[in-house]
């Protein structure tokens, strides 16, 4: 004879795991910001998120405070992103400023990522004298026109960290432009024998000045023909309808990652979760080991 209290507890524990399943799909790990970052197609915050093209370069760190560019030579935060000029900012932590100097390992970009030196200028700091002979495949390497950076940002205290003295000779200094980088794709300041660098990402009206200057390094960055499909016939049309633009299988095939743990092929209109489910706010909602549980506990009384 069949036990009316084991089906009754076999129907309740199958939907308990449908809700199970609802609530391990809302823990999804794209988001559209990063700390204080805005992060939109082609970028995004992790695996599955934004362009494969992108991934594992960009990323947002594992505390959710700061968005990262790794190459083969470190991680640097990313302080802002155009998306109008297709740039983004980052301030590697070695770099020198007027506040900070220290020496600097070498700076890089992987060739195979979508990114390659934007409009910055890069000082290289405490080069052995005189910098006007540094040569790289034996063409000079400092733009003598522009040494008076380099006399600005040797008015900076911070040059003792470098083991140079307040108002240096600038023919320590070299204004790097435009900068290349050697067959690694790096700054190789091993091989120029300086001992640090900074990058200036704008000047704000004031060349002499550098307590003012923005320090940073701009990267331009290529979306490609593959992204540029995307954004065009599909990317918009899922942002505009909430939905975080990313990828799966198979192939890296593009998906609209919509509220409530959703993913499609299109974009986010029309598909929601159940509306009793989503009367819980995100805060109160039951966790997946509350259901689980739930779940186990049902399953003993049923069989008891």
């Amino acid at each position: 004879m069949e036990n009316p209290l084991f089906l009754r507890t076999i129907s309740f524990s199958i939907f308990l795991l449908r809700l199970l399943g609802q609530t391990l799909a809302l823990d999804t790990p794209c988001k559209t910001t990063c700390g204080s970052i805005q992060v939109k197609y082609p970028f995004g915050t992790g695996t599955g998120c934004g362009s494969p093209r992108f991934y594992p370069y960009v990323a947002c760190s594992a505390a959710g405070d700061q968005f990262l560019l790794t190459t083969h030579t470190g991680s640097y935060p990313i302080t802002s992103i155009s998306y109008t000029t297709s740039t983004i900012t980052i301030t590697p932590p070695t770099m020198s400023t007027c506040n900070s100097m220290r020496q600097s390992p070498n700076f890089g970009l992987d060739w195979a990522s979508p990114f390659q030196i934007g409009p910055s200028t890069f000082l290289l700091l405490s080069c052995p004298p005189p910098t006007s002979s540094l040569t790289m495949k034996g063409s000079p390497v400092c733009d003598t026109s522009s040494s008076y950076l380099c006399a600005s940002i040797y008015t900076c205290p911070a040059v003792i960290g470098l083991g140079l003295p307040l108002f240096a000779p600038t023919n320590t200094c070299c204004v790097y432009s435009p900068a290349n980088f050697n067959g690694k794709g790096e700054l190789d300041l091993h091989l120029l024998k300086c001992l640090g660098y900074t990058s200036i990402a704008g000047f704000h009206d004031y060349p002499t000045d550098p307590t003012r200057w923005e320090y940073g390094v701009v990267l331009n960055y290529k979306s490609g023909a593959y992204d540029d499909f995307y954004i065009d016939n599909k990317c918009n049309t899922c942002e505009i309808s909430g939905g975080i633009c990313g990828y799966g299988p198979p192939g890296d095939s593009f998906l609209c990652l919509c509220n409530g743990g959703i993913n499609t092929t299109t974009d986010c209109n029309g598909h929601s979760q159940d509306l009793w489910f989503n009367t819980w706010s995100s805060n109160s909602r039951p966790s997946w080991k509350i259901w689980l549980g739930i779940f186990s506990g049902l399953v003993l009384i049923g069989t008891a």
